[in-house]
């Protein structure tokens, strides 16, 4: 009885974590760039009480075994970098990514970063920067004079001087990809950093060695699905009242043989 306990409280324990996924997957349903997060779980240890296989007499053996299973836990949580769709917003610094890649971005203490969100803003030098103020590695400098920016598909940028300078090509944006993007660790603020798991860092231009294309003008919007999500939660709902359930019929049981052996 207490072993059904324990088990049922190990349900409680997951469903409760994914429960915190899922609300987090709609609380960032408009956050640009985001990636949805999806809890896995896996069985724990099992009791053996008779092994699969084992003598059962002198010529027989048993064919199954006997083995409880002890519950359940959340192994980990994966991104799912699935693209998101494409929002026009017909603002010249705003950059999506059709396909593969990542913006590179310098943080505070040097290290680099990389986010999908590419709603960039210039700084007060003129550079291009993240909302919250990192700036875009390799460094991209917009002139002064300049009337309006361009950028195509492949990552270069060109702009166009006033006055009648004409069009001049001052930079060219380059992405990065990783074999593994599951494997990068979120840090807030719309970034990812490295980790052993994500793998090295591959830096190529838009359009390259599987990198995927730079579209002005537009923004990826959050992957989260909230029909899909919302189906989710129902179904964790359910699975943590059917555990609720029981530790009530096991707490039932208990006091059956308490009040009456």
């Amino acid at each position: 009885m207490d072993a059904a306990l324990w088990v049922a409280k190990t349900g409680l324990s997951a469903q409760s974590t994914r429960m915190t996924v899922i609300a987090n997957n709609l609380a960032n349903v408009n956050t640009v760039g985001f990636k949805k997060d999806r809890a896995q779980f896996e069985d724990l240890l099992y009791q053996r009480i008779v092994q699969a296989g084992s003598q059962a007499d002198q010529q027989n053996e048993t064919p199954t075994g006997l083995m409880l299973g002890t519950g359940t836990r959340v192994v980990s949580t994966e991104k799912i970098h699935r693209q998101g769709n494409m929002i026009s917003t017909e603002n010249s610094l705003d950059l999506a990514i059709a396909g593969d890649g990542f913006f590179q971005v310098q943080q505070a203490d040097g290290t680099i970063a990389y986010t999908r969100d590419g709603s960039f803003k210039l700084s007060n030098a003129g550079q291009l920067v993240t909302p919250s103020g990192e700036p875009l590695i390799p460094a991209i400098n917009i002139p002064q004079q300049a009337a309006s920016v361009t950028v195509g598909r492949d990552g270069t940028i060109s702009v166009e001087l006033a006055g009648g300078g004409g069009a001049v090509q001052i930079g060219q944006i380059q992405l990065t990809r990783f074999v593994n993007n599951s494997g990068l660790m979120p840090n807030g603020r719309n970034l990812f950093v490295q980790t052993n798991a994500s793998g090295q860092p591959i830096v190529g231009v838009p359009g390259q060695q599987g990198v995927g294309m730079i579209t002005q003008g537009a923004l990826e919007a959050s992957n989260v699905n909230v029909v899909e999500e919302m189906v989710n939660m129902i179904e964790t709902q359910r699975a943590y009242e059917i555990n609720s359930k029981a530790i009530s019929a096991t707490d039932g049981m208990l006091r059956f043989l308490n009040n009456n052996l």
